[in-house]
């Protein structure tokens, strides 16, 4: 496949996929795969979450990060490495780095409402963290996680297709997944002279999981890192999300698809004392999914260049390498 530099991320129907027209959903999976050998990242608009919807998490998570810290950190969970409820300002750093990012964040999983009794998975997952100060907050959190979910199995979907594979390739391997819903709080700084010279709202990284699905943040500042070493600004239109490649499904493809770096900048120094808002859903599979590279990613141009572990061995190498499970 030729190289293409993108000057921004390619814009997709999810609608020609799903819509039962062949030639459309050929020519999604098509366009797809080039974004996602090229780039890591498209725009999708028609994914099944409302605005009305979006707007009424925006304003939760706005009230819920007004909170004072004391009551916020009710809500911290340390001992499951911070995967449900509350984190804490500064307690997450990318990869390779000791400095905190810029943030706090809030995360939403699987409900075990939702899932049998008889799956094993069940026991694996924590309870969900209810901010008792906000009862509308589960209620909302919990639709778009599910609908998010459900968009997100369609990516997959026509990532199967493009690789060639049965079209519900994924489907077993993600369903009841470990995926997080985490709602990011930029926080404002003051006196920007008083954090360290080198701390960012969010240093340059790859995600950990499959994909990420990301709903239109309440300011710019997303950049992502193409392949020619420049960065790009990536905004969302209203009605679309941002859909990017993450490090596991990378690791499955042995790099045919790209999990791209990408970093959340710094405002203009006039412009720190103001807050910036966020939502990315990270799709994981099941914690025993085989993340080893598949065969058909793999010839003598494209030696194997990971070694084998399931979901679950690469997010706890992970989660310690980010400094939330000791």
């Amino acid at each position: 496949m030729t190289e293409i530099l993108y000057d921004e991320i390619p814009s997709l129907d999810l609608a020609d996929f799903t819509s039962g027209n062949a030639e459309k959903k050929a020519a999604f999976v098509k366009k797809l795969g080039e974004a996602y050998q090229n780039i890591g990242f498209v725009a999708i608009k028609n994914h099944g979450l409302s605005k009305d919807l979006q707007n009424n998490l925006y304003a939760t998570i706005q009230e819920f990060f007004s909170l004072p810290d004391s009551i916020k950190t009710k809500y911290e969970k340390p001992e499951i490495g911070f995967q449900r409820g509350y984190t804490g300002k500064g307690k997450e750093h990318a990869k390779g780095r000791n400095t905190g990012d810029l943030k706090e964040f809030y995360h939403i999983g699987q409900d075990l409402g939702f899932i049998p009794d008889t799956d094993p998975i069940r026991a694996e997952y924590p309870e969900n963290v209810w901010p008792e100060e906000l009862p509308k907050f589960r209620e909302i959190g919990l639709e778009t996680y599910r609908t998010l979910e459900s968009a997100g199995k369609n990516m997959l979907r026509a990532i199967a297709l493009h690789l060639e594979l049965p079209e519900d390739f994924f489907e077993e391997k993600v369903i009841y997944g470990n995926s997080i819903l985490r709602q990011i709080h930029y926080f404002p700084i003051e006196n920007p002279d008083e954090v360290p010279a080198d701390a960012v709202r969010a240093a340059e990284h790859g995600d950990i999981n499959l994909i990420t699905l990301l709903m239109g943040a309440s300011a710019d500042g997303l950049q992502v890192l193409r392949r020619d070493g420049k960065w790009i600004p990536i905004t969302a239109l209203p009605d679309q999300l941002v859909v990017n490649v993450g490090d596991m499904l990378e690791r499955l493809t042995n790099k045919k698809l790209k999990s791209t770096i990408h970093r959340v900048v710094n405002p203009a120094r006039e412009m720190m004392h103001t807050s910036r808002y966020s939502i990315p859903f990270f799709m994981h599979p099941r914690s025993e999914m085989d993340l080893t590279c598949l065969e058909s990613c793999i010839d003598e141009d494209h030696p194997k260049q990971f070694s084998d572990a399931t979901a679950g061995e690469f997010l706890d190498e992970r989660l310690r390498e980010l400094g939330l499970k000791k």
